[in-house]
């Protein structure tokens, strides 16, 4: 028995368009599920939340830090710009009175320098005060 059909004299033929077929179709896939993030893009603006004031009476020292990097207790300007000098005149705020020390609001300017922020919060402990909170205002001023 003959089983053959045709003659094989020429080269073997490979059809290539199911695969180009294939190709297009993962490349379409790809391009539809990646997603593309521009990480050097972020614009950041601080500070705001959404909050509820609490209804407890506590005992505050108000410390404001503006934009430049001056730092007022309690409206009062701390003269000097360091650590010592800010927890200084904290330790002078703080009052004597009380089992609990008081709450240290940081009210700071959204340009204020990280830095200056972080010198209040080293002033604030070296003082002995470690209840520190964040003044914010909301989004919708």
């Amino acid at each position: 028995m003959n089983f053959r059909r045709g003659s094989r004299n020429g080269e073997p033929e490979i059809n290539l368009i199911p695969l180009i077929d294939v190709v297009l179709v993962i490349i379409i896939f790809l391009m539809l599920t990646t997603t593309f993030s521009k990480v050097s893009g972020l614009e950041i603006k601080l500070p705001t939340a959404e909050a509820e004031g609490s209804e407890a009476e506590t005992r505050e020292i108000v410390v404001a830090v503006t934009a430049a990097g001056e730092v007022l207790v309690n409206r009062q300007a701390v003269g000097e710009r360091g650590v010592e000098a800010i927890a200084a005149a904290l330790g002078k705020s703080a009052p004597a009175d009380g089992d609990t020390p008081p709450v240290v609001v940081i009210n700071a300017d959204a340009r204020t320098p990280h830095q200056s922020v972080v010198d209040v919060m080293q002033a604030a402990q070296r003082a002995g005060l470690p209840h520190i909170t964040f003044a914010t205002q909301s989004s919708a001023q």
